[in-house]
């Protein structure tokens, strides 16, 4: 072969607890772009949620004319639907204050924070 080639793989998950992964083979000096179309990971996501992606290297936001190296993970992320913090608050309220925290399982006749 005349041609460097870079190994990269595409990652995009649809829903919870599925994800796809490809493997490619791209030139060298190719750009986040150029996996992303070659992937076709897009090709079962309907058109209205494509837009709302956004394409990270190794868990990093990055443009789509980021040149990518040999061994990146290209991730498609889909938008979030709550709010981390305010999702750890709810739970928070639900579970109560003694069952959540550092200091909620204690051994019996340990003194406080222990």
């Amino acid at each position: 072969m005349s041609e460097k080639t870079i190994a990269v793989t595409v990652c995009y998950s649809g829903a919870a607890r599925e994800c796809q992964e490809v493997a490619l083979q791209l030139p060298a000096g190719s750009a986040l772009v150029d996996a992303i179309r070659q992937s076709r990971v897009l090709a079962a996501v309907p058109d209205a949620n494509v837009d709302a992606l956004l394409a990270a290297v190794w868990g990093r936001k990055q443009a789509l004319d980021y040149p990518l190296r040999d061994g990146d993970r290209v991730e498609l992320c889909r938008p979030l639907k709550v709010d981390p913090k305010m999702a750890r608050r709810e739970r928070f309220t639900r579970q109560g204050a003694r069952s959540a925290g550092l200091f909620s399982k204690r051994r019996a006749g340990a003194k406080s924070g222990y």
